[in-house]
C-alpha cells in the first residue's frame, strides 16, 4: 500500500472507532467527560485523512493524523490509569465532592444536583479484560503506527509534499 491508502485506512479506523463510541451510546452507554474528550482526536484524524484524500499530500499531513492517534491514544492511556485507580482524574467525573460534613445543606445539595451521572473511574463495559478505553488505547496506538508508515511511503504520483 502506498502512503496515500495508509493515510485513508488510518483514517477510516478513526472513523470505525467514533461510529463504535456512537453505537455504544445509542445502545445505553452513557460517555463519561474523558470518553467523550477521546473522540476528538480521532475526528481531526478523519479530517487529516479526507484532506489527504482531497488533495494528494500524505507526508505533512499524515504526521498530523500521527499526532492524533497519538493524543487519542494518551488521553484512552490517562483514562485507563484513571479507572484502575492509578492516578486521580478530574473531580467533576471522578466522584470527588469534597468535604461533605463541612458543606452546608443547600450547598451540598446543589453540588449534589449538578454532578455528572457518568463517572470517569468506573468501567461501564469490558471486552477480554480490558474497557473500552483501554481498547481505545490499543487501536490508537496500532492507529498512529499507520499513520507513521504512511508518512514515510511515497504516494506514486499523487504529490507526496
Amino acid at each position: 500500500m502506498n502512503g496515500r491508502q495508509l493515510s485513508l485506512l488510518a483514517g477510516t479506523g478513526s472513523a470505525a472507532l467514533l461510529i463504535a463510541a456512537l453505537g455504544f451510546q445509542a445502545a445505553g452507554y452513557a460517555p463519561c467527560e474523558l470518553c467523550i474528550l477521546q473522540r476528538w482526536p480521532h475526528v481531526a484524524a478523519v479530517v487529516v485523512a479526507a484532506l489527504i484524500w482531497l488533495t494528494g499530500r500524505v507526508r505533512v499531513l499524515a504526521v498530523l493524523g500521527m499526532m492524533a492517534a497519538g493524543i487519542a491514544m494518551g488521553l484512552a492511556i490517562y483514562h485507563t490509569g484513571v479507572e484502575l485507580s492509578l492516578w486521580a482524574g478530574p473531580t467533576q467525573c471522578s466522584g470527588t465532592v469534597g468535604n461533605l460534613a463541612s458543606m452546608a445543606p443547600a450547598d451540598l445539595m446543589e453540588r449534589l444536583q449538578s454532578a455528572p451521572v457518568v463517572r470517569c473511574d468506573e468501567v461501564a463495559w469490558r471486552f477480554l479484560g480490558l474497557s473500552m478505553a483501554a481498547w481505545n488505547a490499543v487501536l490508537s496506538a496500532g492507529l498512529a503506527v499507520v499513520w507513521g508508515i504512511a508518512a514515510k511511503r511515497p504516494s506514486r504520483g499523487s504529490g507526496a509534499a
